[in-house]
């Protein structure tokens, strides 16, 4: 970037202010972020002015209008802090992680269920399969005693005894 004029530089400042206002109150132009780029882009300046610059020997100068870069980096921390995002992609993304968050939780959760649900599956199966095995085993030993008599089977209509009817 060659050596501009003193006024070119204060209208530079003037209109880097305005687009600064103008990104902060949220009033993003489409496809633009509240970032230095759509600062840059709308200013009319290059995103480099923002940035420090090194002279030929090296060393490190301060770029034309990294005061402002870092001003506008300031203010928006303050917006951030402050609860107020305005780029509402940003903000959207933020809703997002949380609603992410919330899910995995609520899946970690199910799926913790889940295997209790399992557990208790298996312990009921096999309980169910004991029993069986019991009752299998009483029958046998039922039919081989000779003193157990089986009860008759009841007559087709006659009603038990003590009935009303």
């Amino acid at each position: 970037m060659g050596r501009i004029s003193q006024d070119a530089r204060t209208r530079n400042e003037e209109a880097i202010r305005a687009a600064m206002d103008r990104l902060l109150r949220g009033d993003l132009p489409p496809g633009g972020k509240c970032d230095l780029r759509t600062l840059a882009r709308q200013a009319g300046v290059p995103r480099t002015a923002f940035y420090a610059k090194k002279n030929r020997d090296g060393t490190a100068r301060p770029g034309p209008y990294q005061h402002l870069a870092q001003e506008f980096e300031r203010r928006l921390a303050a917006l951030r802090d402050a609860g107020t995002v305005p780029d509402p992609r940003a903000a959207q993304i933020e809703r997002l992680k949380e609603a992410n968050a919330t899910l995995k939780a609520r899946l970690d959760q199910r799926d913790a269920e889940l295997e209790v649900l399992k557990d208790f599956k298996q312990r009921a199966l096999s309980q169910i399969a004991a029993q069986h095995l019991e009752i299998e085993r009483l029958r046998e030993q039922a039919a081989a005693v000779s003193n157990v008599r089986r009860l008759p089977a009841a007559r087709p209509g006659t009603a038990p005894y003590g009935s009303c009817s």
